[in-house]
């Protein structure tokens, strides 16, 4: 029997990011996914390196690398879409499960059990490292933009820069503090 799940997940580089922002960058899901997971690992490492706290560096790195799968059957809902109301959020929500459901069924047995936690429900510690990373991610898109002169992305920029330090997670301030200036900085300056 053949299983379609791998070639799914090689399609997240056809799904578009900021759909409704014109971009001097077009970013794609595949591209959003590796970069979060970067994000999450370095706020894994923070949390048990710097913060002496217990952590699975590996598995949020992993919940990271997955954690938009679902968009490979749903798309990329934009932000202010997604969050209009409760109804909208809880039923894009609901599509997602389904959406996980389905690509868990496109797994042999023998390894749905081990993606199930994965592709499911979004809670726990390692979960608030990938959230956090997913906004970090988000920011950091904005600064690129406005980099590049694209004004499109300054209230964007600003909301997701409110998001993050509202956030009470002492790896994300850790990480704002000493690698977010890097962002802003020129290729010459970054040398």
């Amino acid at each position: 029997m053949n299983y379609n799940f791998f070639a799914l997940i090689a399609r997240m580089r056809h799904i578009g990011r900021w759909g409704l922002m014109r971009s001097v960058v077009p970013e794609n899901v595949q591209e959003h996914s590796h970069m979060v997971a970067v994000l999450a690992h370095a706020l894994a490492l923070i949390r048990r390196d710097v913060l002496g706290r217990d952590c699975d560096v590996d598995r949020v790195a992993v919940l990271a690398l997955y954690h938009d799968a679902p968009e490979i059957l749903t798309g990329d809902m934009p932000t202010p879409v997604k969050y209009f109301s409760p109804a909208i959020r809880e039923a894009y929500r609901q599509v997602e499960e389904v959406s996980a459901a389905r690509l868990l069924d496109m797994l042999p047995p023998e390894l749905r059990e081990s993606y199930a936690p994965i592709l499911g429900e979004e809670t726990g510690a390692e979960w608030e490292l990938v959230k956090a990373a997913d906004k970090l991610s988000a920011h950091i898109k904005c600064l690129e933009e406005r980099k590049a002169g694209n004004t499109e992305f300054l209230q964007a920029e600003q909301q997701t820069r409110d998001a993050l330090e509202k956030n009470p997670l002492p790896e994300l301030r850790y990480f704002m503090e000493h690698f977010l200036p890097g962002f802003s900085l020129t290729l010459d300056e970054l040398q």
